[in-house]
């Protein structure tokens, strides 16, 4: 969503908080490109992008995507950011 939204919606870390007095409930989802490889791009939505809000990220294709994001490990950095135009 941070992606496409040029960053007006912001991607946040996963965090649990406990709470003792109930029981925790998780909900996994899982979507998968590696049955239907697509050459869609994704990038910034062009309606969001003008001379004052230019493109913060470039496009990528979701394989590239996945590709990083697996290859990066688990350093606390996002992996959007190697998607990050320079200024």
């Amino acid at each position: 969503m941070q992606l496409i939204s040029n960053n007006k919606f912001k991607s946040v870390e996963h965090r649990v908080l406990v709470n003792h007095r109930e029981p925790r409930v998780s909900v996994a989802s899982f979507f998968t490109h590696d049955h239907y490889p697509s050459t869609r791009m994704y990038g910034p939505i062009k309606e969001l992008l003008s001379a004052n809000n230019p493109p913060v990220y470039r496009e990528t294709l979701l394989q590239d995507f996945n590709a990083h994001f697996y290859s990066k490990g688990l350093d606390g950095n996002p992996a959007l950011n190697h998607f990050k135009l320079r200024r």
